[in-house]
Parts: structure tokens; C-alpha cells; sequence
């Protein structure tokens, strides 16, 4: 089992590898990683805070893949 903010980060690349603007919402999130949607927007917000994500109603962009990548720990 990875850490939740490690297999976040991990589904966000995947689902925005071919458009960096995902149409997803917080609890479905939750839902693919079985978590809650409050931990979910906690790591959430965490990223957007630090310039890596820009989270809207419904979407979030990816703002900084290197960032991102690195918080995978695929870098």
C-alpha cells in the first residue's frame, strides 16, 4: 500500500496524460482510492497551495507536472 497523497498524485498523472484539465470531482476521487472526500480535498487543496494544481467546481488543472511527478516519486 503507498501513502494516499503518493497514489493521488499518481491517479492525477494518469488521468491527465493526455489533457491537463481533469473533469472529476473530489468524491469521485475518493471514491477510485477508497478514501473520504474531506481527505481527498485536504491533499487537494495541499497541492493547489503549492502551485501544482488549480482546483474549480468540478475540474482540477495540472499547473506544474514536474512538481507533480515528483510528489509521485516517479522522478
Amino acid at each position: 500500500f503507498r501513502k494516499l497523497d503518493l497514489r493521488l498524485s499518481s491517479f492525477l498523472l494518469k488521468k491527465g496524460k493526455s489533457n491537463p484539465k481533469i473533469i472529476i470531482t473530489h468524491q469521485e476521487i475518493a471514491f477510485e482510492l477508497g478514501s473520504s472526500r474531506e481527505v481527498i480535498s485536504r491533499l487537494l487543496k495541499d497541492l493547489e497551495s503549492q502551485g501544482i494544481l488549480k482546483l474549480s467546481r468540478g475540474s482540477i488543472s495540472i499547473t506544474d507536472i514536474s512538481k507533480l511527478l515528483q510528489k509521485a516519486e516517479i522522478v
